[in-house]
């Protein structure tokens, strides 16, 4: 049986972290979404679905044909990367399970070069008999963010490592089961750090460097290369490869070669990549009232259900010192904060600034691939031509959205 991981229509719930990334790519625990659906059908994917304007850029950090069933035939189970698939029953062939108008997953044998987006998919996908999802999935990205303890827990048990393989000084402890605890080749635990296991396991993958004066709280998964300088991270939290971490961190998840090097504290949230989160830069998790957080979503408040939820940061934003972020906030991809000491807006657009209480277009999206390309090359990583372009496109894509917000910003500076 060939296994197709494939995005539904339902990406802008998961932006904007999904504005340059696949859904299936988003991680949670110590691995992707796609890797657990994987795992969980026990089956190597043949091939991916995504948004085309994805393609090149996925193309080059991936090696499944995407968008291209050519190679497909024969026995084929189409999954959504939104599905748990923890204790379901793979559909018989000819089924299509669907969960409300979005197709769950499809079983069916033939060729199918004619299926090249997610459009011709779900069109072939309602020629079959039609059956109800009824397991659990993601429905916003911050049901990604709050199944992560839980998930942390799920890849350790089966990924199936443990023990010491890096160096661990004799002053740093483990506090709690010594076999829920795993530490990489090349990785160094430094004197007075604490690693607790009490509540559930810790990763801490190779090259990482653990400072003084550190507690990790499990369930927690520290990605290859990253630095944890005297933090706290408490439970819950994943921490992708090569990122600076220092304060408190609770519950949330880091994509990958992002800052937060400094004092602050990140709790209930989800942020993207080659993020730099300035000195006391800190995000609320918890309204006073104790109420459900509401998140904007396509300009609307939605409930997330959930009393903790913190902010949402898209890839390459960048915060200054003393940044206060409101709970369930929304940060776009490229957005430079510059703090006011007060909370900031719940939502900020991609590729503004907010500067002096107002949302704005700072200087424009040339300075801030400038400012990305250097920011990349300080960990030796290309801004490519293709990452290039796909950032012109989500700049393109949400030019609306900024537009009515910074204009919106401009008449209430000027009274209008």
């Amino acid at each position: 049986m060939n296994l197709v991981i494939f995005e539904d229509k339902q990406t802008d719930r998961f932006a904007p972290i999904s504005h340059v990334r696949g859904i299936f790519e988003l991680r949670c625990g110590a691995t992707s979404l796609c890797c657990k659906i994987a795992r969980n059908v026990d089956k190597d994917v043949s091939a991916l679905i995504v948004r085309d304007y994805l393609v090149p850029t996925l193309a080059a950090r991936c090696d499944k044909p995407i968008n291209d069933l050519s190679g497909v035939s024969g026995d084929v189970l189409f999954i959504n990367a939104r599905m748990r698939c923890e204790n379901w029953k793979v559909p018989d062939p000819g089924i299509a399970f669907w969960k409300g108008d979005q197709l769950a997953a499809w079983r069916t044998t033939g060729h199918f070069a004619e299926i090249d987006s997610i459009e011709t998919l779900f069109a072939a996908a309602e020629q079959s008999a039609r059956a109800e999802y009824e397991g659990r999935w993601f429905d916003y990205i911050w049901d990604v963010m709050l199944a992560n303890p839980e998930e942390i827990t799920a890849d350790f048990d089966a990924i199936g490592k443990n023990g010491i393989h890096g160096v661990m000084h004799e002053s740093a402890v483990i506090h709690g089961p010594k076999d829920r605890v795993f530490v990489g080749d090349g990785a160094s635990i430094h004197p007075l750090v604490c690693i607790d296991t009490n509540a559930g396991p810790v990763t801490i993958e190779p090259g990482c460097e653990v400072h003084p004066f550190t507690r990790i709280e499990g369930p927690c998964y520290v990605g290859a290369g990253s630095i944890l300088l005297g933090a706290k991270v408490r439970e819950g939290s994943s921490i992708g490869p090569n990122c600076r971490v220092g304060g408190e961190v609770e519950e949330s998840i880091i994509h990958g070669n992002s800052n937060k090097y400094h004092d602050g504290f990140l709790g209930h949230a989800y942020v993207g990549e080659w993020v730099n989160l300035g000195a006391l830069t800190t995000n609320s998790d918890l309204k006073n009232d104790y109420s459900n957080v509401s998140v904007i979503v396509n300009n609307r408040p939605v409930d997330t259900g959930s009393r903790k939820v913190g902010s949402i940061i898209g890839d390459h934003v960048k915060t200054s010192i003393g940044t206060l972020l409101n709970t369930g906030s929304v940060v776009g991809t490229m957005a430079v904060l510059v703090a006011t000491g007060s909370p900031l807006p719940k939502y900020i657009p991609p590729f503004t600034w907010f500067l002096g209480g107002a949302i704005t277009k700072g200087f424009g999206l040339r300075g801030l691939i400038d400012t990305a390309r250097t920011a990349m090359s300080r960990r030796k990583v290309d801004l490519t031509d293709s990452m290039e372009e796909l950032l012109h496109h989500v700049f393109e894509m949400t030019a609306a959205d900024r537009n009515a917000h910074v204009e919106r910003a401009r008449r209430a500076m000027v009274g209008a």
